[in-house]
């Protein structure tokens, strides 16, 4: 039995997040993903802390299940290897600046010269086409520009970046959405495919309600701090402890628990909260009756009468408690991986779960050019002309 993407191989010009990200989540399916790196140093991330041993450990996170090949592709030699690896690969991924790449004869023509039948995947900040296909677009510009930091934070306040890089997440993830569309269509015969994967479109994409209701009525979403858009109460409350609880209460039968479960059921006659619909238009009254109340119980003993009455909540964990939570625990959400230089570290797994022969960590992230004579050996080459690569600088050997 195989995982899913096995026997697929794929060709990452990544650096930073959002192509790294795609390429491991095709990596951890299966997939052997070959990341070709610059000399002298490889990906940015490389350099980026906590360092363990010399090692990043956020480069890490971001690179298992690949191989690294170190190519200067500045040099003929090297481009040829890279022709020589795309005729034998099933997808292109790669997050350069739009047009770095067509300038050294890998551009998605170019590549697709050479083999037709492979999915070429660009992810980059502003797309491919259009006035801004060059501009810088890294994650906190990518949020600035595409809305999401202007919804974000406390009415009349500075808008709040979020606390992950969502916009390179989002970009990977669509990246793999493309990639894994392309090999479908392959697979029953309708060819390669070009994907043109903008980080601001995917921000724009993720801001479902937000741009749902600009789009329909004219109307520019604020900032709402803690609040939700459209549901009330759905929001972070403080209680006694100075902790603090998310309590999401969007439905007539949610909102009945909670208001048992505070007891403060004699609102629930109250004609301001009749319905779905009243209860936002009345949202002050609303939140002036339910806030005091949160603020008579500490948070662990108002989400185990939560829980117990069914309404979604839950305590805003640090990661310390994310990753001691009983629940986390039992899923095995946190694996131990081996690495060379770092020794036994731990990683977060794969979120997807299948019956078999699911997503795995089978290899830690590689160390600069590791793979690299290994993969010249693949295709053919012998000792001496690596040897030659090697000394002439198109190819970087591991240490």
């Amino acid at each position: 039995m195989s995982q899913p993407l096995e026997g697929i191989r794929v060709l990452e010009l990544g650096n930073l997040i959002a192509g790294p990200f795609c390429g491991m989540l095709l990596g951890d399916m299966g997939a052997d993903v070959i990341k070709i790196e610059r000399p002298p140093r490889g990906d940015q991330t490389r350099a980026f802390p906590p360092m363990i041993n010399a090692e990043s450990a956020s480069f890490a996170v971001l690179n298992r299940n690949k191989r690294s090949l170190v190519l200067d592709l500045k040099q003929q030699q090297a481009r040829d290897i890279v022709h020589a690896l795309v005729a034998k690969s099933d997808v292109f991924l790669e997050n350069n600046r739009p047009g770095a790449l067509e300038s050294i004869g890998l551009g998605p023509a170019q590549v697709r010269a050479i083999n037709p039948k492979i999915v070429y995947v660009s992810a980059s900040g502003f797309g491919q086409t259009g006035p801004y296909r060059r501009r810088a677009g890294v994650n906190l510009i990518v949020e600035a520009f595409s809305g999401a930091l202007s919804i974000s934070g406390l009415p009349g306040e500075i808008p709040m970046r979020s606390g992950i890089q969502s916009a390179d997440i989002f970009g990977a993830l669509f990246a793999a959405y493309a990639a894994l569309s392309g090999l479908i269509s392959v697979l029953r015969d309708k060819g390669g495919r070009i994907a043109d994967v903008s980080l601001v479109e995917s921000s724009i994409a993720a801001a479902a309600w937000e741009t749902a209701g600009f789009l329909a009525t004219g109307v520019v979403p604020e900032r709402i701090g803690h609040q939700h858009r459209v549901n009330t109460p759905y929001q972070i409350f403080e209680t006694q402890d100075g902790r603090y609880l998310a309590i999401g209460a969007p439905n007539d039968e949610l909102f009945r628990r909670l208001m048992h479960a505070l007891g403060l059921e004699r609102y629930l006659t109250d004609a301001r909260f009749a319905t779905y619909v009243l209860r936002k238009q009345n949202e002050p009254d609303l939140l002036g009756v339910v806030s005091p109340a949160i603020r008579e119980r500490s948070a662990d003993d108002l989400e185990a009468v939560l829980m117990e009455a069914g309404v979604p909540c839950s305590r805003v964990n640090n990661f310390q408690e994310v990753f001691a939570n009983p629940h986390i625990r039992a899923r095995n959400v946190v694996q131990e991986v081996n690495h060379p230089r770092m020794g036994t570290t731990r990683a977060v797994r794969n979120p997807v779960l299948f019956d078999r022969n699911g997503p795995s960590i089978r290899r830690p992230a590689p160390l600069l050019g590791e793979h690299s004579a290994e993969i010249l050996r693949e295709l053919g080459y012998g000792a001496a002309q690596i040897e030659s690569f090697s000394k002439a600088g198109a190819v970087l050997l591991a240490n």
